[in-house]
Parts: structure tokens; sequence; C-alpha cells
């Protein structure tokens, strides 16, 4: 655990520390000098949870509003449907709250809050943990580097902490009123994950209900976590490296997104140690 924090620490200082040369590319919601409204829609082929995902496949479109206030202040609400979800309509739907704001000319304060409704029996990885609550700090110049901790709890609870490295990138214009960019980020993230003994007791449960047969390793789970689900999972570990690849046509009031993860998993993740997850999204977002 000192030798991830030690990690992080070089990491973030080591950009943090860099040029102090502007960048024209950098958005800065924080010194919006209006309030904004956004409406979108998100397809994925797969739920994401650090980079980890489920056992079962969980392709899903979501709904997306979000209102920042010029002031820094924001609300913002997700509506989730697993398209292979035939019980509900909705499967799961957050509401938040948070609060930007500058420290400096180049470092910035993100504070939020996050409430999701889970069903009965959901199958998000992460559905013992409806309450998120986040504070991320971000360094803007050449490259953007943000330190983020959030704190998951519910049934359980959990802590991450995440280091990104950024840069986004002007690829080329269609005409004078829009931009095509290319934004990668490469982050690393750690954590505990006593949400996941939660997630595989629900899991035996809704198998049992379907009459799948459950393999006897501590009172069920799947053949492909019968060994990790007997490690620890209070200990705060090296979870997922991951690289993310957004590339987005930008106009004055929408945006249209297609992006690509790669997370490899470390070797005391809980799902599926050291295999490398491929996540996809299309996304549509229109500002008011």
């Amino acid at each position: 655990m000192k030798q991830i924090f030690s990690l992080l620490s070089i990491l973030f200082f080591s950009v943090v520390c860099q040029a102090q040369t502007d960048s024209t590319l950098q958005k800065d919601s924080v010194t919006s000098k209006k309030s904004t409204f956004t409406v979108g829609l998100s397809y994925a082929n797969n739920a994401n949870y650090y980079g980890m995902k489920s056992e079962e496949k969980m392709a899903y479109a979501a709904t997306v509003a979000s209102y920042q206030h010029r002031s820094g202040f924001s609300l913002n609400g997700m509506a989730y449907r697993l398209l292979n979800d035939s019980a509900h309509f909705v499967s799961a739907y957050t509401l938040g709250a948070g609060y930007s704001f500058k420290l400096s000319k180049r470092l910035s304060v993100d504070l939020s809050y996050n409430y999701t409704f889970y069903p009965k029996l959901s199958p998000f990885l992460q559905a013992a943990n409806p309450h998120m609550a986040s504070i991320s700090l971000s360094h803007n110049s050449w490259l953007t580097t943000s330190l983020g901790v959030d704190y998951a709890f519910g049934k359980t609870d959990d802590f991450f902490t995440t280091l990104g490295i950024s840069k986004q990138i002007n690829l080329f214009s269609l005409s004078a009123k829009d931009v095509v960019t290319l934004t990668p980020l490469i982050d690393v993230t750690g954590g505990t994950q006593r949400f996941y003994k939660y997630y595989i007791t629900e899991k035996n449960l809704r198998d049992s209900i379907l009459g799948i047969l459950i393999p006897p390793v501590l009172g069920g789970g799947t053949s492909g976590s019968s060994s990790t689900t007997a490690q620890s999972v209070t200990s705060f570990d090296l979870l997922s490296y991951n690289l993310k690849l957004p590339l987005a046509y930008n106009r004055a009031s929408y945006m249209v997104e297609f992006a690509t993860q790669l997370s490899l998993l470390g070797q005391k993740a809980q799902s599926d140690p050291g295999k490398l997850n491929s996540f996809f999204t299309a996304s549509f977002y229109y500002q008011f």
C-alpha cells in the first residue's frame, strides 16, 4: 500500500511541475461565465467499474442531464437501461450534485456526491454501495493531471484513488465552426473491494432463482472467480491500469463522441485478475 501511494505521489508531482504553458484546447468549466444545461444519450457495450466488469454481459443505453451554474454548482442525473434486462424499464438511475472551484490559475477542485437507485438483486458490480462522495484535484497545463479520491458506501464501504494524465488534441476541422478532438487519458486506480463479496452473494441468489447450478465455493460463485473470492477484499490494492481514447466531434452546442477504453486489471483484483478488459461507448450531448 505504501508503494502504491509513493508511485501516485511521484507521478502526480512530476507532471504538475512541468512547463507552465497555456493550453488553448483545455475546457475550463470552473471559470465559465454562463450557466449551461446539457442533455445526452449514451450507449456502452459493457458496464465499467474502475476498469472492472461483472461476470454477466451488461451492455446498456443511458440518458443524461446536467445543469452547471456559473458559480460552479452543478446538478446531474442519469438513467440506465441494461439491454438484457426484461424485468425493469430502468435498470438504475443516479442523482447527484457537485461544486467546482479554482485554487489558482491552473489548479481546480471538484467536489461531488451521487446516489444511485438500484433495484433488488441488481447485477451491477457496484450495487452494494449506492452512495458515492468524491473529491478531485486537477492541474491544467500542457498536460492535464488529476488526482481523485472516491468513498463508496451503503451495504459496505470502499475507498478508491485514481491518478490520471490526459492531453486534449485538435485533429482537424470540417468547417470554421467545428473541431474534431482526441483526448488520450492514462490512469491508474487503487482501492478496496468489499463490494465484491456483496456482488457474489447477490449473483448466487439470482442464479438460484433462475435454477443455475452454483459451484460450492464460499457458498457459491463461478469457477472463474473461485480463487479470487477467497482473497481479502479489505486491503488497499492496485485494481487497474487504464487507457482511454475519446474521439469527439464538437460544435458550438453539441458533441458526438466515440470512446474506447482498455483496462489491465491488477493481480489482486477480485474480478478476473490480470485480464485485459475492453469497453466501447458512443455518446451524443446537446448543450443549451
